[in-house]
């Protein structure tokens, strides 16, 4: 089964990643969340939620945001390893990553 995960940054700046089974073989839901966390530290992220909770909904949106733009238009292995933590994390088919909107749906 494949997951298809959509990025945008706004109108005509959509990208998406297709996840493969094979992509997620050796990702579990806690390592996907840990290389969110990890990025999530890396990337300076900083948290939406004013109480210091750090929900993954916020990782994702963070990461991508702050991991910019340019990481998705030509995808490498970091886009790739977001799409799979993503797809692993939320466990859907289609996953939207609306970083302009700050929603994930």
């Amino acid at each position: 089964m494949s997951q298809h995960i959509t990025v945008s940054f706004g109108s005509n700046r959509e990208y998406e990643l297709v996840v493969h089974d094979g992509d997620t073989a050796n990702l579990d839901k806690d390592k996907a969340r840990a290389w969110l966390a990890r990025e999530f530290e890396v990337l300076e992220c900083s948290p939406s939620n004013p109480m210091g909770k750090i929900l993954v909904l916020d990782m994702i949106l963070n990461v991508a945001k702050y991991g910019g733009e340019e990481r998705f238009r030509q995808p490498g292995d970091w886009a790739r390893q977001f799409a799979a933590a993503v797809a692993v994390a939320l466990a859907r088919p289609a996953i939207r990553v609306d970083v302009a909107g700050f929603l994930v749906g």
